[in-house]
C-alpha cells in the first residue's frame, strides 16, 4: 500500500466477552507511532450472543462452520452501522480479529469465528482477517499478537500489560521481543461479580471487602503453567480444567472467591515485572483499582494507566495494524512470542 496515511477500521471481540471493540484509525507510513484513533466504540453483546459464543466450544464441526457465516454476517452488520453512525467515509481495509472459540496450540488447533469473505460481502471493503492459524501451523502458540503492535506503537515502555480476558505482557529481553500469557483475568472475576447480580466487579470494590483464602491461593500457584517458560498461551479450555473447579470446590461466598482471585492475579503479574519498570496498563482491569494497588504493593513498579480510549481499545488497534503489515508483506507475527519456527506474516485478505 503505497498511500502515505492509511485508514483502517479495526475490530477485536476477547474472551470476556463484553462486546465487540470497533476503532477507526489512521496510520502514517514510515512512522508507525504516530497513530491515530479517530472514532470508537463498544457494541456490547445481547444475552443471545454471549451465550451462543460461550457455548460453541462444545459444538459440532459444521455448527461451527455455519456459526463462522453467521457471526461473519453479524460482524458485517456491526462495521457498517458503525461506519454509518461516524459517518465514515476513507477506509482502505478492515482488519478482524473475530473471536476465539478453540485454541490448542499442543494439537495445532486454532480456531477465531467470524468469516471474512461474509465481512468483505456485506462491508463491500478489503478485510484481513484469520490472524493465529498460520503461526499454529509453523509450530507457534497463535498467540499472543498484540506484541509486534507494542514494539511498533508503544516502545516507550518497559513492558506492555494489558489485563482483559486473560492478562499477558510484552517486553524486551536481550534485543527480542518476548511475550505469554500470565493468568486468567476477567474471565473469572466476571464469572464470580455475575454470581452476585453484577456484569463485573466495578474498581475491585467486592474483592476488596471479600476474605482472602490463603489455602485456596497457594493451590493455584502450584498450576504446572506458572512454571512453564514462554512462549505460551491459554485458552477458556485450560480455565474450565483447571481454574473453575478450584473454585467451585470451595464452599465460600464469591466475595471471598473474587478477593482471592484477585491477589492471585497480583501475585501473578509481579512475579513478571521488575523493580522500577514503567508499565504501560490496558484493558479492563485497568480500571480494578483494588488490583492494580495490590500489584503494586507487591512490586515497586511505575504503572501507567493511559486514557480510557488506549485501555480499551488497543487490542483492535493493534489488529488494525496487523492488518496494514499484512497488506504491505511486512512482519507481523514474530518467533520469539509465539514459538513459530520463523517470523512471518499472518492473516488472509477477503476482497469483496
Amino acid at each position: 500500500m503505497n498511500k502515505k496515511e492509511v485508514f483502517s477500521i479495526g475490530v477485536m471481540s476477547g474472551t470476556s466477552l463484553d462486546g465487540v471493540d470497533l476503532v477507526y484509525v489512521k496510520f502514517e507510513k514510515g512512522n508507525y507511532s504516530d497513530f491515530e484513533i479517530l472514532q470508537a466504540t463498544t457494541i456490547p453483546y445481547s444475552l443471545e450472543w454471549k451465550q451462543f459464543l460461550q457455548n460453541a466450544i462444545h459444538s459440532s464441526e459444521k455448527e461451527l462452520e455455519d456459526l463462522d457465516v453467521v457471526y461473519g454476517k453479524y460482524l458485517g452488520g456491526i462495521i457498517n452501522n458503525f461506519v454509518s453512525n461516524f459517518k465514515i467515509e476513507n477506509i482502505d481495509f478492515i482488519a478482524s480479529h473475530g473471536h476465539t472459540i478453540l485454541h490448542q496450540p499442543e494439537k495445532g488447533i486454532t480456531l477465531q469465528v467470524g468469516s471474512g469473505k461474509e465481512i468483505a460481502k456485506i462491508t463491500k471493503q478489503k478485510v484481513v482477517c484469520d490472524f493465529r492459524t498460520q503461526d499454529v501451523k509453523l509450530g507457534g502458540q497463535g498467540a499472543p499478537l498484540v506484541p509486534i503492535g507494542d514494539e511498533l506503537l508503544f516502545s516507550e515502555y518497559d513492558y506492555c500489560l494489558n489485563l482483559g480476558g486473560f492478562a499477558n505482557i510484552s517486553y524486551k529481553q536481550d534485543d527480542k521481543r518476548i511475550a505469554f500469557d500470565i493468568c486468567p483475568v476477567n474471565i473469572v472475576l466476571n464469572k464470580y461479580a455475575q454470581k452476585l447480580g453484577f456484569d463485573y466487579d466495578d474498581k475491585g470494590k467486592i474483592a476488596s471487602n471479600g476474605t482472602f483464602l490463603m489455602q485456596l491461593e497457594a493451590d493455584l500457584r502450584m498450576l504446572e503453567f506458572y512454571k512453564e517458560k514462554p512462549p505460551k498461551s491459554l485458552g477458556l479450555e485450560w480455565v474450565q480444567k483447571e481454574i473453575f473447579p478450584r473454585l467451585e470446590s470451595s464452599t465460600r461466598k464469591p466475595e471471598d472467591l473474587l478477593r482471592t482471585f484477585t491477589d492471585h492475579i497480583a501475585w501473578a503479574i509481579a512475579k513478571v515485572i521488575t523493580k522500577d519498570a514503567k508499565v504501560l496498563v490496558t484493558g479492563g482491569g485497568a480500571f480494578n483499582e483494588y488490583l492494580i494497588s495490590k500489584i503494586k504493593q507487591m512490586k515497586k513498579a511505575e504503572l501507567i494507566v493511559p486514557s480510557k480510549q488506549i485501555i480499551n481499545f488497543k487490542e483492535a488497534l493493534i489488529f488494525a495494524f496487523l492488518g496494514l503489515l499484512k497488506i504491505d508483506n511486512q512482519v507481523n507475527c514474530l518467533k520469539s512470542v509465539t514459538g513459530a519456527e520463523k517470523d512471518h506474516s499472518s492473516g488472509v485478505i477477503f476482497t469483496p
